[in-house]
């Protein structure tokens, strides 16, 4: 008797899982494999790039097919949550952010790449915390401005100002490591909520002129560091110094160009396995696409991010509260802008800012809070379809 209840404990609790009311049914499938795409490309490029010189050949191979199991389990996590919970544990979630910026610039933090942004965990794996500071930023802004003020169905002033704050505190913090990349999508998420949450036209014009007067006077009283000046002069003109400052630029289209239509092949690639573009297991890594998928393979790629983009926006037109909406299209814009940045500095027409390339570049960090936003995503589409 005892083990026939166990056993029809179990079927319901299956039925419960995956039958056709669950919540992996209401899933956005779509999102789903094209993110899944994204990660398996990813993988084969980051084994291309550093098969020759990585630890054992497969070492960054093996902790990059870990963090993207981490990241895909923390991304069911999230989407098993109530979204509209978060919203009051928003604070909580941005404070935790917070003391993780702080704890970079404390002697804790350890520099990688001229960016004094990590905190190392021993073992080899290390922690970023500006990448989670985007996921509690887009928390908090959606937050403080899904509440319109009464009477009204644009947010309150205080709200506002509140939001600003918020993201302004951010934004300093991450300055200090400095991590200028990351300071753009922070102010991109920041402006794009504010778009979404309906703030009159005439703040959003005022707040970007103060935005281009803050650019102006970072280079004016030469706020940057000297590597991130000779970013920017390289691309204006990456002929200047070709062996220089203008090396990543030149490399990465010789790269791309050299792969034309089909592509050499994989791990055929000679700019790939030779090591002549830095970084390209990360911040590089579409150039091993272009280089050895040629120019369809790197097509696929942009499509299927495009795919991802979509249907996040898709999302957020179909939730029924300002919150859902706003977390939804706030993800959207960060991963919009960090894909066009990235492929952007690749092909020469943005300049390096090193910001790795969504669900594709190696990282740890980077790939938690890409899924993690991917699940948040999923979230807000399994609760509209059961409302639904």
């Amino acid at each position: 008797m005892i083990d026939r209840t166990l056993l029809a404990r179990r079927r319901s609790l299956t039925r419960r899982a995956v039958g056709a009311q669950s919540a992996v049914w209401r899933m956005d499938g779509v999102l789903l494999v094209a993110v899944a795409a994204l990660s398996v490309i990813g993988t084969l490029l980051v084994w291309s790039s550093t098969r020759t010189w990585a630890p054992g050949s497969t070492g960054l191979v093996k902790k990059h097919v870990l963090n993207v199991a981490i990241g895909a389990v923390l991304c069911a996590l999230v989407s098993m949550v109530d979204h509209r919970l978060l919203r009051a544990y928003a604070p909580v979630v941005y404070l935790v952010t917070l003391i993780g910026l702080g704890l970079v610039i404390t002697p804790l933090g350890s520099t990688v790449n001229g960016s004094h942004s990590w905190i190392m965990l021993g073992g080899g794996f290390a922690v970023q915390p500006s990448e989670f500071a985007k996921l509690g930023l887009v928390l908090m802004i959606a937050m403080l401005l899904a509440q319109p003020g009464e009477g009204s169905d644009r947010p309150r002033m205080i709200d506002m100002m509140f939001a600003l704050l918020a993201a302004l505190v951010t934004m300093g913090l991450v300055m200090l490591q400095p991590d200028l990349g990351t300071t753009l999508v922070l102010a991109v998420i920041t402006g794009c909520g504010l778009v979404i949450a309906g703030v009159r036209k005439r703040w959003l014009v005022l707040l970007a002129l103060v935005g281009v007067a803050g650019t102006v006077s970072v280079f004016a009283f030469k706020l940057l560091e000297p590597y991130q000046i000779a970013r920017f002069t390289a691309f204006l003109d990456p002929s200047v110094d070709p062996r220089g400052v203008g090396y990543n630029s030149t490399q990465a289209l010789i790269a791309i160009g050299s792969g034309e239509v089909f592509g050499k092949g994989l791990l055929d690639g000679g700019q790939t396995t030779g090591r002549f573009v830095p970084e390209q297991h990360t911040d590089f890594i579409f150039t091993a696409a272009g280089e050895e998928f040629g120019f369809l393979g790197s097509l696929t790629v942009v499509l299927l991010l495009g795919v991802v983009l979509l249907r996040g926006l898709r999302i957020a037109r179909q939730c029924d509260d300002r919150f859902g909406t706003m977390v939804a299209g706030m993800i959207v814009c960060w991963l919009a802008f960090q894909t066009f940045v990235n492929i952007g500095m690749t092909v020469g027409i943005m300049p390096i800012t090193g910001l790795p390339l969504p669900f594709v570049s190696y990282g740890g960090t980077a790939t938690f809070a890409n899924l993690m936003a991917v699940g948040l995503l999923q979230a807000i589409r399994i609760r509209e379809q059961a409302f639904n």
